[in-house]
């Protein structure tokens, strides 16, 4: 696989599986990711597993666009997913979480894979021009709100 078009990551004073748990949960990940606004799973699946699917909605300002996802790795390590529009394939989300002394180092990684014919038409949908430079900002946003999420719950415990 080609790198990335987007990452970043952030250390976290939460266990693995908190962070997997979150990761993996569409509506908490809905209210920490900047254009996320949504997913329910798609039957017969309950959850996150390889090959399970969702359809998820996404919003930007006054633009609401709908996707469906194919979960390619649900392990403690990583949770990732391939994002089909219009029937293609346009783009992969993954999060690596790896155990550090203090907690996790959780990276999140997007890439872009829109033919080319296919990038006006998702400007269209989503008035975002630059998509590499607009998710590289969104991860950074999602991830700092992540680790207040989880920290801020450990803290209340």
């Amino acid at each position: 696989m080609t790198e990335p078009n987007a990452r970043a990551h952030v250390d976290v004073d939460a266990s693995a599986d908190d962070v997997y748990a979150l990761v993996s949960d569409l509506p908490g990940m809905a209210d920490l990711a900047q254009e996320s606004s949504g997913g329910r799973w798609l039957a017969p699946a309950a959850g996150p597993a390889v090959g399970a699917r969702f359809a998820g909605s996404n919003r930007r300002g006054f633009r609401v666009w709908r996707t469906v996802a194919t979960v390619t790795d649900a392990e403690p390590t990583r949770f990732a997913f391939d994002v089909r529009s219009l029937g293609l394939v346009v783009s992969r989300w993954q999060y690596d979480i790896e155990p550090t002394d203090t907690g996790c180092r959780v990276t999140e990684s997007t890439w872009d894979r829109r033919p080319a014919w296919f990038r006006p038409l998702s400007v269209l949908a989503t008035g975002v021009r630059d998509r590499s430079a607009e998710n590289q900002r969104n991860i950074e946003s999602t991830l700092a709100r992540l680790k207040a999420a989880l920290e801020g719950a450990r803290s209340a415990e």
